[in-house]
């Protein structure tokens, strides 16, 4: 099944241009007219895409062609975008800037290239005039399989340097769709790993969403905007779709003498029958302000593996929903919430109780922390035998990463990507049964196995492995057994 939804890769020469002000602008635009958008992102980043949900209405989805392969881009995107009058896809870094040392792999050029749509380069013009046509010259023709069909000049100083812009660009062949003034930023503060989260500043993030829609509905044309979108043509190839791919499961693990190395990723289609559930077999997912990094693929696997999916908020629920089954952890800000989280001593215990009874527990990064038995001096759930702190270094990249141990989430020996982007520091950095090895920036094991918990500061997207949804959920059929 192909796609035709129109689309827009909104991409800048590097990070700081304005991409995030202006993709959640045209998004916030273009939904005031009455459009459905599909939000998107390229990479592995939770923050804007809350952003892009609140300009939408739908929810934001990544694009990853490291953590996912390139082959399930397009499919991700059509599953997204289903049903949608337009979609706009909002860039990582500079156009070109892709995993260290891979290329272009997982850049915005190359998602770009892999969704056949064109792109809008955001161009930062606050200290040139004559000089941006040499930058759109070089972007435009570096790449001749990128098709850059405008620019957004951001951060202008008055209409005279628009002019001087304006005529400099005219030879480049690369339209002007819109010109931002130079304004005081949108509010939208950052913190320690970027953004802060809509969900800890819902009604300040609307303010500056509809801020963002109504400066970019002032400074661009949007009916050449959505002109241009159109012109990328059908997307061939499949739609994805969860309970499709759980259909399916990659081929058996291969050995792995030492942690780290690289290998083919599986295919995306290797026969399987689909799991049988009971019904009302419950995983339970963190939510609320601490712990707002997920991709909606999550979710939609494991219902689609037969669990009721229900969202919970540790910072204000005080017992897990009734008939728990698994529990799902995933990233965020508990160093944010440390005081509150550790004050909800009920629900601690409920966590360590869950876990202590074997049943499934998955936990990235937030999640490992808030399992650990303290974060900065403060007590936690106490699940797993550690300490954790913040730190002044930033961790931040991409894995490769190998199982170590047998888990709920997958046999030793497996494969996958993943990246890693926190602040903090658990010590020791992995238990008895390690979780991964990794071998980026240097060859070591990291994570937590034990019981039914896997704890680990990796996130990784289940989409390129649904059979970890797989597993996660006949663990818990399981352990509801056993404890029956």
């Amino acid at each position: 099944m192909s796609s035709s939804v129109p689309r827009l890769v909104i991409a800048a020469p590097s990070s700081g241009s304005g991409k995030t002000t202006v993709a959640t602008g045209l998004m916030a635009a273009f939904a005031s007219r009455g459009l459905a958008v599909s939000p998107h992102k390229v990479g592995p980043d939770y923050i804007d895409p809350g952003y892009h949900a609140l300009a939408t209405g739908r929810v934001g989805r990544n694009l990853d062609a490291y953590l996912c392969g390139a082959e399930l881009v397009a499919p991700l995107f059509a599953h997204g975008a289903r049903g949608c009058d337009l979609a706009v896809v909002e860039g990582v870094m500079g156009l070109f800037d892709g995993a260290a040392g891979e290329g272009e792999l997982a850049s915005t050029a190359h998602v770009a290239k892999l969704l056949r749509a064109p792109v809008v380069l955001v161009v930062d013009a606050s200290s040139q005039s004559r000089s941006v046509a040499a930058l759109v010259h070089g972007f435009a023709s570096w790449d001749p399989e990128v098709r850059i069909g405008g620019v957004i000049l951001n951060k202008v100083g008055s209409e005279r340097h628009e002019g001087m812009l304006r005529e400099a660009l005219d030879a480049s062949g690369v339209p002007v769709l819109g010109v931002l003034r130079r304004v005081e930023q949108v509010g939208t503060p950052s913190r320690h790993l970027g953004l802060v989260p809509v969900a800890e500043r819902r009604a300040e993030a609307v303010a500056a969403v509809a801020a963002m829609g109504s400066q970019v509905r002032e400074g661009c044309d949007l009916d050449a905007l959505f002109a241009l979108a159109r012109g990328a043509g059908a997307l061939p190839g499949d739609t994805w779709d969860a309970a499709e791919a759980l259909a399916f499961s990659p081929p058996p693990p291969l050995p792995v003498p030492v942690p780290g190395g690289s290998a083919p990723r599986p295919p995306y289609r290797a026969e399987r029958a689909r799991p049988q559930t009971p019904d009302g077999l419950k995983v339970a997912v963190a939510g609320g302000a601490a712990f707002t990094f997920s991709y909606a693929e999550h979710a939609e696997l494991l219902a689609a593996a037969g669990a009721e999916v229900v969202v919970f908020d540790p910072l204000r629920d005080e017992e897990l929903p009734e008939g728990t089954r698994g529990l799902v952890i995933g990233g965020g800000f508990p160093e944010v919430y440390g005081p509150e989280l550790s004050a909800n001593e009920p629900l601690r215990k409920a966590v360590a109780a869950l876990a202590g009874s074997g049943a499934p527990v998955a936990a990235e990064c937030a999640g490992l922390l808030y399992l650990s038995r303290e974060l900065d001096g403060l007590p936690m759930c106490g699940v797993i035998d550690a300490k954790a702190r913040m730190d002044e270094r930033l961790t931040l990249g991409y894995r490769d990463a190998v199982a170590v141990s047998d888990s709920v989430l997958a046999e030793a020996g497996s494969r996958m990507r993943g990246h890693e982007f926190h602040r903090t520091v658990v010590e020791p950095g992995a238990g008895v049964a390690p979780a991964w090895g990794v071998r980026v920036p240097v060859r070591r094991v990291e994570g937590f196995v034990q019981q039914g918990v896997h704890a680990s500061y990796l996130h990784t997207h289940w989409a390129s492995s649904p059979g970890v949804a797989r597993r996660f959920v006949e663990r818990c059929v399981g352990s509801w057994a056993t404890a029956g």
